[in-house]
């Protein structure tokens, strides 16, 4: 069971608790996550990543195992920990300003 962290704007749209646990068929990806993510909860659809490019959107980024791995291929296998529940997978929302 992947276990996901969401910030507080998302929590609140979907309606969720502060973790929301994931159950992945075949290889644990950040694809495959955010594939399960929005088809638990649909109204998350847009809002992580782009609904036509599917590419992260620029102020979201992803956390886990104190590794940033936003930039990560979105096919790369998800760390162990992550895929065991031992650590969760972190979806942060990023601030720009000066």
């Amino acid at each position: 069971m992947i276990r996901v962290v969401l910030p507080a704007h998302l929590r609140t749209l979907a309606g969720v608790g502060l973790e929301v646990e994931l159950e992945i068929n075949g290889l644990a990806t950040q694809r495959s996550l955010i594939d399960a993510l929005e088809s638990r909860l649909p109204v998350l659809q847009g809002t992580i990543r782009d609904p036509v490019s599917l590419k992260r959107r620029a102020f979201v980024r992803f956390f886990a195992c104190e590794q940033d791995l936003s930039h990560e291929s979105p096919d790369a296998p998800l760390p162990t920990a992550v895929v065991t529940g031992a650590e969760p997978f972190f979806v942060i929302g990023a601030m720009a300003g000066g």
